[in-house]
């Protein structure tokens, strides 16, 4: 099947099978690897990206499904050479060790302060439970979080 997906920004056409998945299509088409694959099963939220504002998990979305759609990935973040406020903060706050949940846990960052612009850090913990992190015990993620809201 045909889809016209435009991602960060840039209107993309493949033939895609009916049964892909938007994160390989994602990774696999488009040649986009910041968004990764950690369960296949929708629950560590290693793949989420922003689908038409909404940050959503795309192991859980087929791309035909996104046919029409407009999608950022953690590589459409940054403008001319400068890393979103997020990013800079993750950096910052040391809100990352392997980075492999990084940009999923950064997309659904961005999407918990749009709908809450100045959380609490409970907020933080619960807007972000659906996003596994392996390696750290939250701390530096939810103090990066913070610290893109300016609520340090």
């Amino acid at each position: 099947m045909k889809v016209s997906i435009t991602v960060n920004g840039k209107k993309q056409e493949s033939d895609v099978e009916p049964r892909t998945l938007l994160v390989h299509y994602i990774r696999e088409t488009l040649g986009l690897t910041g968004t990764n694959v950690g369960c296949d099963t929708s629950s560590c939220g290693a793949c989420t990206i922003h689908l038409d504002g909404e940050a959503v998990k795309s192991c859980t979305i087929l791309a035909v499904q996104a046919d029409g759609t407009s999608l950022t990935t953690i590589e459409g973040l940054a403008k001319d050479g400068v890393m979103h406020p997020m990013q800079t903060a993750f950096m910052e706050n040391h809100g990352l060790q392997c980075g492999y949940c990084t940009p999923g846990m950064v997309m659904a960052a961005i999407g918990l302060l749009k709908e809450n612009p100045k959380p609490t850090e409970d907020e933080v913990r619960m807007g972000l439970e659906g996003n596994l992190c392996r390696c750290t015990g939250y701390h530096n993620i939810v103090k990066s979080v913070l610290a893109a809201a300016g609520a340090k």
